[in-house]
């Protein structure tokens, strides 16, 4: 057995416990019925991966970090961002199609995307975005994709059209997730205007 010995100056980081991000769920009976066509997709093209639980399937905004614990001002800044971009009416998503995302061999996420129905989600995203940089987020710049991944999938699966599922987004989250432990835990949540 080899010992690792770290050098002044060289401490091992510890190792991210926690991730933060914004969030959109939807409600819980689209998300029942989300889970019934993940089921049928499943079956369908014979996938063995475990479909998320229904509670899990969201659409992610922007991640904000992986961290050890809660980050200090990190809800403050959240909550500032929020609150700004909450200042608009609630729209619709409309996913109708389902595919899998390239992902490492044998873990290919397999996802429900739109084409035209999700164009009110793209311009919100931006905004909270922009509201986030405003209160002091440092973001990577990358391509948003709206998505809602179903599972985690052994092979890829070709794009195919599906009857749309949709609901009309009211609120968005800030989910603490626990790494390692696929365990969501909601901190707060934004109601955009009536």
């Amino acid at each position: 057995m080899h010992e690792q010995y770290l050098l002044p100056g060289f401490e091992a980081a510890p190792i991210p416990t926690d991730r933060f991000f914004f969030a959109i769920f939807p409600d819980a009976d689209v998300a029942r019925c989300i889970e019934q066509l993940a089921l049928h997709l499943r079956r369908e093209h014979g996938l063995k991966a475990k479909i998320h639980a229904f509670e899990r399937f969201h659409v992610s905004l922007h991640h904000i970090g992986d961290f050890v614990g809660l980050p200090r001002g990190l809800l403050a800044m959240a909550g500032e961002a929020a609150r700004a971009a909450a200042v608009r009416p609630p729209f619709e998503i409309v996913f109708d199609r389902a595919m899998s995302f390239v992902g490492r061999p044998g873990h290919h996420p397999f996802v429900l995307r739109g084409s035209d129905g999700v164009s009110a989600l793209t311009e919100f995203q931006q905004a909270l975005g922009a509201a986030m940089e405003k209160a002091g987020f440092k973001l990577r710049k990358s391509h948003f994709t709206p998505h809602l991944t179903l599972l985690y999938g052994d092979r890829s699966i070709a794009e195919q059209l599906i009857k749309p599922v949709a609901w009309t987004v009211r609120e968005f989250v800030l989910v603490h997730s626990l790494l390692d432990l696929t365990q969501y835990v909601p901190i707060a949540r934004w109601k955009l205007l009536p």
